[in-house]
């Protein structure tokens, strides 16, 4: 007798964006708000009847739910994981979301954002991953609560089945413990440690075992709408690497600007400090900038105003800025 397999779960394929902008000297994220009272990313769902591809989706739901046209953006991760925020008995479509990471300037449409719609910090989601004033004051406890959830041997073996890396390798290298200096770039690595520990609020919103046995979790952020922390983690991974290599810093930058400000950007996105000297070294020796001939006020002594010099896009493939050092 010929059976019949029970009909395949519906899949629904969410488009979500980050999109990063910096203004005083903080990188900022376009943030939204609807009935729920985390805020998200702007999202919506691709619908192949209007959308012909997933990055048009995706421009139409952040034109229609922020006002903005979006200019640069790329497409980050595909996020599949069942249960994310999904619970037993669920009904409902599988969510998969498509994350993107795009960027924007100030003052390109975001006076004329609409209410449910606003700009706000990154490190406000993140605060152990801004390093521009010293060791983030949340890190001793989220680190001791890690130590002591990596210290499980009989969890950590269990782990070791799907993983190639022990719980305490695992956050030596994600938050440079035993003499492995901290990387700027491992922003996921870190968040997706912190979740699977049960020491972020959305562990505790998806049901996560880790998060129900703690009695109180420790200062880690703001949560966001479904998976859009992780999402926005993915961003921020992806745009500290990308700097390296790509001269995507001018795409957060005005027509012109000095070379402290470009510094600042920068430092804004790594989060952390560059020395002042090395950074301006090499940004002269790479031609990524020229002078304009004008100069800007400030404090001190007038400086050079600068802009982005596209003709090295033909010059060079890697044309990022391979700068380090603190200052």
């Amino acid at each position: 007798m010929k059976t019949t397999s029970p009909p395949a779960p519906a899949i629904e394929i969410g488009l979500a964006a980050a999109i990063v902008a910096v203004a005083g000297d903080m990188p900022q994220i376009l943030v939204t708000r609807g009935s729920e009272a985390e805020p998200g990313l702007p999202f919506g769902v691709f619908n192949p009847l209007a959308h012909r591809t997933f990055e048009i989706g995706l421009r139409a739901w952040v034109a229609e739910q922020t006002g903005l046209r979006l200019g640069y953006a790329e497409q980050l991760y595909t996020f599949g994981d069942r249960g994310r925020h999904a619970q037993r008995g669920d009904a409902e479509a599988h969510a998969v979301s498509v994350g993107y990471l795009a960027l924007t300037r100030i003052g390109e449409g975001m006076n004329e954002l609409p209410k449910t719609a606003s700009l706000r910090p990154w490190y406000h989601f993140f605060p152990w991953e801004d390093w521009r004033h010293g060791r983030p004051e949340c890190l001793d406890a989220l680190i001791a609560a890690l130590t002591e959830w990596a210290a499980d041997t009989l969890a950590d073996q269990q782990d070791r089945e799907r993983r190639a890396l022990s719980r305490q390798e695992r956050l030596r290298l994600s938050f440079g413990q035993g003499g492995i200096p901290w990387d700027e770039e491992r922003a996921l690595d870190r968040y997706e440690l912190l979740y699977e520990a049960g020491l972020v609020e959305e562990a505790l919103r998806d049901g996560r075992p880790a998060a129900r046995v703690r009695a109180s979790l420790p200062p880690a952020g703001a949560m966001m709408r479904f998976d859009h922390r992780r999402i926005l983690a993915t961003a921020i991974s992806r745009l500290r690497a990308k700097l390296k290599y790509r001269p995507l810093i001018f795409e957060l930058m005005p027509p012109t600007f000095t070379l402290t400000a470009l510094q600042r950007t920068v430092e804004a996105i790594a989060g952390r400090h560059l020395h002042k000297q090395n950074f301006r070294r090499f940004v002269e020796a790479t031609a990524l900038v020229e002078p304009t001939g004008a100069v800007a006020k400030t404090a001190g002594r007038p400086a050079a105003v600068f802009r982005f010099r596209r003709e090295v896009l033909q010059e060079r493939p890697s044309l990022g800025l391979r700068v380090g050092g603190r200052g």
